[in-house]
């Protein structure tokens, strides 16, 4: 079963190369979609495949890589684009 989510990440998430390594883990993962730094400092994102897939992308989100500081993680359903790579990472 597929699934489609929207993401915001808060904290200290861009100059740490939390987009780099999102973009890694969805491809491990096979979630497509997009991540893109924010002007207000978040990180914002769309995630789609599986459901345990992307499910996983977002409990990774929430630590992210070692030099983030994830403060709040905020999903929503997303509308489900048909994307078949992940862009931004």
């Amino acid at each position: 079963m597929r699934k489609s989510v929207d993401v915001t990440v808060t904290g200290r998430v861009q100059g740490v190369a939390f987009r780099y390594y999102t973009g890694e883990e969805a491809r491990r993962l096979g979630v497509a979609g997009w991540i893109a730094n924010e002007p207000d400092g978040s990180v914002a994102g769309h995630f789609e495949g599986e459901t345990d897939a992307v499910d996983a992308l977002v409990d990774w989100c929430r630590t992210g890589p070692r030099l983030a500081r994830v403060e709040r993680v905020d999903v929503r359903p997303g509308a489900d684009v048909g994307a078949t790579s992940f862009t931004g990472g």
